[in-house]
């Protein structure tokens, strides 16, 4: 019995820089990743899994659209200095906008507060 496989195989094998350089362009010149997906004829999935994986393995800058914002730290003062120096350790937020802070765990909250609107804002 032969079979014989007709049409373009499926399953095909994506070196990382070919990867990389389809998760970059999403967003260049207002490139969505539907677009993108549908120029490389993959899944939006996909580009989705490939940027995860892109990520762990430092390949792609997990902060590639950071946009920074200045604050004076100094310029609100805690009633409670004791809690300040009590408290240590990072923190990681994700944020409703899809945006992600660290910061130290002894950031008065009225600070995070105001850099939480901030970006919420931009």
């Amino acid at each position: 019995m032969r079979v014989e496989i007709l049409g373009q195989e499926r399953r095909r094998r994506w070196r990382e820089k070919d990867k990389l350089a389809i998760v970059t362009s999403v967003g260049e010149a207002g490139a969505t990743i539907t677009e993108i997906a549908r120029r490389h004829d993959v899944t939006r999935q996909q580009i989705y899994a490939w940027r995860s994986e892109l990520k762990k393995k430092g390949l792609l800058s997990a902060s590639a659209n950071a946009l920074f914002i200045p604050v004076d730290l100094n310029a609100v003062q805690t009633d409670v200095p004791e809690l300040r120096e009590s408290c240590c350790g990072m923190i990681e937020l994700r944020l409703s906008c899809g945006r992600t802070l660290r910061f130290e765990s002894s950031v008065a909250p009225d600070i995070l507060t105001q850099v939480i609107r901030a970006v919420e804002a931009a």
